[in-house]
């Protein structure tokens, strides 16, 4: 206990989002696919034998939560750090403790580095050879795709476990727990929560326990209580307290909206898809929903018969996770009526199930075909079958006829154009090309 700090009030300062984070793997929620009983992960913690790893996901899915749990449960050293504050000198001193702790007492340190993507290549560096040489055990955190934000020297060198957004039920799960928790939570207060304020802040958090949790004291703490004590929160509260309009229409309605949409995108309706995708926003669903059933349907139902639909669905996509609501609106609606007018082809759908069937069930015995197979390192036998590999650009029009399939599905085919859109070009192209041979 804190002698400065007797009546907990540095505890009760805290956040609720903070007090309630878990301390054991057991109370940990969510991710159930990377901290299940048998997965590798929570075995290599119960073990401590924990190596250099990145968690990777979106805000509020347990992160940070996670590094603490291993801080709480290894009995190594746990320094943690930013790396939007820290510089090269902090992970110089880090590194040099880690050092000291393994040389004088045998303990292995664990470097927790939160937003680890905003780290330069200069700052990895002066990292790189602690990881290498065993000194510490890197544990970063970010929201963005470490593979395309971090130098791949870090990464190469740490297991990526993904992070998924929680499930309502989670949340909900979550917050219910907080509600009773008279230690940590919110126990102390009489509160009365309606359920639909509970499921709305459950349904808008968007996966981010964080959210929730914040939304969740926001509404208790602000709403006043009635003449027995009581807090009442209502689904009024919990619009306010999250600043989102609940949902206008019940469950089976939502879904019923979001089926009509995605039908009137396939049926080349952009009136009803632009009219039921705002009725979804005007109810309270997050557009981003929308913008991400838009990009599925661009290359489902559209295919390459307009492979820029793809583009532009992507990009709405893109601007409105930057800008928000209400600008990012206008570009998505424009993508929507760029979806419906394009013309329609499930040619990408049709190919992409029949190539999977085949991967799965036929056997390929001899698998690739010897002059397509990589000769780097091979032996003399294999380089001097991959000499037989026609290479397209040393013949007129950069095509040759070549079987690229294995014997088994060298007939397959997986893929045929329309007479629709840009897959008439494509037909067009492919009929060149039996004239080039």
């Amino acid at each position: 206990m804190d002698l400065f700090d007797l009546n907990g009030n540095e505890n009760g300062a805290k956040p609720l989002a903070e007090r309630m984070r878990a301390n054991n793997l057991n109370d940990f929620i969510g991710q159930k696919h990377i901290v299940a009983e048998s997965s590798l992960l929570r075995r290599a913690i119960s073990l401590d034998r924990l190596g250099s790893c990145i968690f990777w996901g979106p805000p509020g899915t347990g992160k940070t939560t996670l590094a603490h749990i291993i801080s709480q449960t290894t009995h190594g050293e746990f320094i943690k750090l930013n790396a939007v504050q820290a510089g090269v000198a902090d992970v110089k001193r880090a590194v040099e403790e880690a050092r000291n702790n393994l040389k004088m007492y045998g303990k292995r340190t664990y470097l927790m580095l939160d937003e680890c993507h905003r780290f330069n290549k200069t700052q990895s560096d002066s990292l790189l050879p602690a990881i290498e040489q065993g000194t510490i055990i890197f544990i970063g955190s970010t929201t963005e795709n470490p593979y395309a934000s971090m130098t791949p020297a870090i990464v190469s060198r740490c297991r990526i476990f993904e992070f998924k957004r929680l499930s309502e039920e989670d949340i909900r799960g979550a917050m219910e727990k907080a509600l009773k928790d008279k230690r940590k939570g919110l126990g102390g207060y009489a509160v009365e929560m309606a359920p639909e304020a509970l499921e709305h802040i459950a349904r808008v958090s968007g996966g981010d326990l964080r959210t929730a949790y914040n939304a969740l004291e926001l509404a208790v703490l602000t709403t006043p209580p009635a003449a027995d004590g009581s807090i009442k929160v209502t689904l009024a509260d919990a619009e306010q307290s999250i600043q989102k309009k609940a949902l206008s229409y019940n469950e089976d309605a939502y879904y019923d909206y979001l089926s009509a949409f995605c039908k009137s995108l396939r049926g080349s309706d952009s009136n009803a898809a632009l009219y039921y995708a705002m009725r979804l926003v005007e109810g309270g669903c997050d557009p981003m929903m929308i913008a991400r059933r838009l990009s599925i349907h661009a290359a489902e139902d559209i295919g390459m018969a307009d492979p820029n639909a793809l583009n532009v669905a992507a990009s709405a996509m893109y601007i409105f996770e930057k800008t928000g609501y209400p600008e990012g609106l206008e570009p998505l609606c424009e993508a929507i009526i760029y979806v419906c007018e394009a013309p329609k082809s499930n040619t990408v759908e049709i190919a992409m199930n029949a190539a999977k069937k085949d991967a799965r069930e036929v056997r390929d015995d001899e698998g690739v075909p010897p002059y397509l197979k990589d000769n780097a390192f091979g032996d003399k036998q294999t380089k001097a079958q991959s000499a037989g590999y026609k290479y397209p650009h040393n013949y007129a029009g950069g095509y040759v006829e070549q079987q690229y399939l294995p014997d088994k599905l060298k007939d397959a085919i997986y893929y045929t154009p329309t007479d629709y859109g840009f897959e008439k070009t494509v037909k067009e192209i492919r009929r060149n090309k039996g004239k080039l041979k």
